[in-house]
């Protein structure tokens, strides 16, 4: 009697592969076509795998809670001459064999072959067919949340199963490798800004950037006492911006975007193996002047680790000021619940050129980047708003 091979179906558009959840029959049961004889689980649904043809179930190929890609064989129905006819598959075993397509597994002993295309780049940090883990098996997801890992994590793998996909042997080579590696534990700091960096990017993040002239500045500061800091006068211009239009600070959930309440702007301030976001509430409406002591205060604290609970959090946008390592250009990532980032780099003298002098004059000059969610801001909002910042930042003064 021919033996029709079950086949694992195309079951969506997008789906390559499914895990083998329950066997609905078992071998020597007489199956119908078009009766479920095995449930397996996609990245979207739980389905059914159906048989092709009537006959005998021989037996099945395959393990519960494996993942196998379309196109594996999964077991074989033992069917009539006439039945094998109807289908097409009677010109014997060869021709049964080339309808069988690779498994995940890549084990030729179930009838099955993985045939993968291997890169030919040399010298990448990962490896050039390292897709990530697009999708995770039931499997993988436990073993994953067992040891607090998330898909991030696994961003570097070459995964050897459908399309280049992680399977739970991928992971588990993965997880080996790092024990024979020097590691050292993260700070639960550290832990906490890969998280939250981790959520951000799964925004489309875009960035703008112009040079901001800060003579007036510095000519402001050396008359001016108590003498505030580039980024306090940064974060107090970007807080006038917003007070005079907020809409480019809203958050975007669902099909609505939520203003802001009140204009609570937050500045990074470096702390031991990490980073933390102190917050100058309803900074419209308090003057330069006002805002350096308890701007002060807030970096002191911050550097202490020591930041009381209500100076943190339900801010609206983020004041970083990247120069301080010497940088002059960055593109800093908006926190997960904010949609605005404003980063400030190193000031340095450049030329520029004076019309009416007919010559280039030494000015000091910094480049000012904005950063946003590009779902709830495009790149003409976020340029003026950019603009509106560089030109109070030139004139301290309305500050």
């Amino acid at each position: 009697m021919p033996q029709i091979p079950i086949i694992m179906p195309q079951l969506g558009e997008s789906i390559a592969e499914a895990v083998i959840l329950n066997f609905l029959v078992k071998p020597g049961d007489t199956i119908e076509t078009g009766q479920d004889i095995i449930e397996v689980e996609t990245n979207k649904a739980t389905m059914t795998v159906t048989a092709s043809c009537k006959g005998r179930l021989t037996d099945f190929t395959v393990e519960l809670n494996e993942s196998y890609v379309v196109g594996a064989s999964l077991g074989h129905i033992e069917a009539t001459a006439e039945e094998a006819a109807r289908l097409g598959l009677d010109s014997g075993p060869q021709q049964k064999e080339n309808h069988l397509e690779g498994g995940s597994k890549g084990d030729s002993s179930n009838g099955s072959a993985n045939t993968r295309v291997q890169p030919t780049v040399r010298g990448l940090p990962v490896p050039a067919n390292a897709a990530g883990a697009s999708y995770l098996s039931p499997r993988l997801k436990a073993r994953m949340a067992e040891l607090g890992l998330h898909a991030a994590d696994l961003a570097g793998i070459a995964g050897s199963g459908a399309a280049g996909r992680v399977t739970v042997e991928d992971f588990e080579k993965f997880i080996a490798n790092l024990e024979k590696q020097m590691t050292s534990q993260a700070s639960s700091m550290r832990v906490a800004v890969a998280d939250a960096m981790r959520r951000s990017w799964t925004r489309p993040i875009a960035h703008v950037g112009m040079p901001v002239c800060l003579d007036p500045l510095f000519a402001y500061r050396k008359v001016n006492r108590p003498k505030p800091g580039p980024a306090l006068c940064a974060m107090r211009a970007l807080a006038v911006a917003l007070a005079e239009n907020s809409a480019p600070a809203g958050r975007l959930v669902g099909s609505k975007i939520v203003h802001p309440s009140s204009i609570d702007i937050g500045f990074a301030v470096e702390a031991e193996d990490g980073v933390l976001v102190p917050v100058i509430r309803n900074a419209d409406k308090k003057t330069l002047k006002e805002m350096v002591g308890a701007y002060n205060d807030l970096v002191r604290m911050a550097r202490d680790r020591k930041l009381p609970a209500n100076a943190t959090g339900g801010s609206i946008a983020t004041v970083t000021n990247f120069g301080t390592f010497g940088l002059e250009w960055a593109t800093p990532i908006p926190l997960p619940e904010q949609t605005l980032v404003l980063g400030m780099g190193a000031a340095r003298h450049k030329p520029r050129w004076d019309s009416v002098k007919g010559q280039f004059l030494p000015i000091m000059e910094a480049n000012f980047t904005l950063s946003f969610d590009h779902r709830v801001l495009d790149g003409g909002a976020a340029g003026r708003l950019l603009q509106r910042v560089g030109t109070l930042m030139s004139t301290p003064e309305l500050l």
